[in-house]
């Protein structure tokens, strides 16, 4: 059984739905020997595949790698120029009010894999919109409208609202408690490279739906 769903295929790139846990490319140090999706792809499709863009390993979701060096610089430029428009289901800590907002901070490296707010970071927006609230945390939709690394993560820490399961960012021992980041990308709307407008979605897996019960 394939460790991935494929959402979308054509001659020059391919949608796949990541499971959480499952790295997007190869690690460093102790996690160079585990799996990565990029690896498995390339060895299902027997060719070279490009990366264009990142999900954490243990976020799920939408993720578009290239099959050639043409899309590879397509998409690169498309995710760049914050063409491409990236929404996640988050689950974070807390009641989060107003039900709409943004927030607008740099983010930098801290070292340790961790990143964080700093005035030298890089211009880094994410805007929010409340779906459903429950008795101790709040479900999110979340649009990235620039990349960072872990941009998500860190924006709902610097708002004191942790995602559920973030044990980088989070309380560890708290966190421990929950199976999984509750972080999923569930929607890519772009334009592909013969023009036409593509609106990709995938429901967020039993793991995610199996921990709203206890929020």
């Amino acid at each position: 059984m394939s460790p991935f769903e494929i959402v979308f295929e054509d001659d020059d790139y391919i949608v796949v739905n990541k499971p959480s846990g499952l790295l997007t490319m190869p690690g460093r140090g102790p996690a160079a020997r585990e799996k990565n999706l990029l690896a498995l792809l390339t060895q299902a499709l027997k060719r070279p595949m490009y990366v264009v863009h990142r999900l954490d390993k243990d976020a799920s979701g939408l993720i578009v790698f290239a099959k050639n060096e043409k899309a590879h610089r397509y998409f690169s430029i498309m995710f760049e120029t914050k063409a491409i428009k990236k929404k996640y289901l988050v689950a974070v800590e807390g009641d989060v009010a107003p039900r709409r907002g943004e927030v607008d901070k740099p983010i930098k490296p801290y070292g340790s894999g961790r990143m964080g707010v700093g005035f030298e970071g890089k211009d880094s927006l994410t805007r929010y919109e409340v779906l459903e609230q429950y008795k101790n945390s709040t479900l999110l939709e979340v649009q990235l409208i620039t990349g960072r690394r872990h941009q998500i993560r860190v924006h709902m820490y610097y708002i004191k609202h942790p995602v559920i399961g973030d044990r980088l960012y989070g309380d560890q021992v708290k966190q421990a408690a929950y199976p999984r980041l509750m972080l999923h990308s569930y929607s890519l709307e772009f334009t592909d490279m013969a023009g036409k407008k593509k609106t990709l979605k995938v429901d967020p897996p039993q793991d995610f739906l199996s921990v709203l019960p206890f929020l």
